[in-house]
């Protein structure tokens, strides 16, 4: 027989961190998968990279908030550099750099 850990109490099923900006709060997505996918675009901040980290880090809906807000290019990767640290549980905002900034 095969043995069995229920690791389910040591899970944490949060909701999904929130960004403010201005009025508007946008969920970020936070699953495991989307953070390490981020984490290795970032190696490379292209454009073409940042767009991809805005498309996985946020919903549709999230990103029609976000292109109501007609943030500036230097806005725009400002807000996913610190959705990528809110979802790699970095809120001081120091552990990741990109190589664009």
């Amino acid at each position: 027989m095969a043995i069995k850990i229920n690791i389910t109490e040591k899970l944490k099923f949060e909701e999904k961190p929130v960004l403010v900006i201005k009025d508007k709060e946008i969920a970020v997505n936070n699953g495991a998968t989307i953070v390490l996918q981020v984490s290795d675009l970032m190696e490379d901040y292209s454009p073409r990279n940042v767009l991809k980290s805005y498309e996985l880090l946020f919903d549709e809906a999230e990103r029609e908030k976000i292109e109501a807000l007609k943030l500036s290019f230097k806005d725009f990767t400002t807000m996913i550099i610190d959705a990528m640290r809110l979802v790699a549980g970095d809120e001081e905002g120091e552990a990741l750099t990109p190589a664009m900034t």
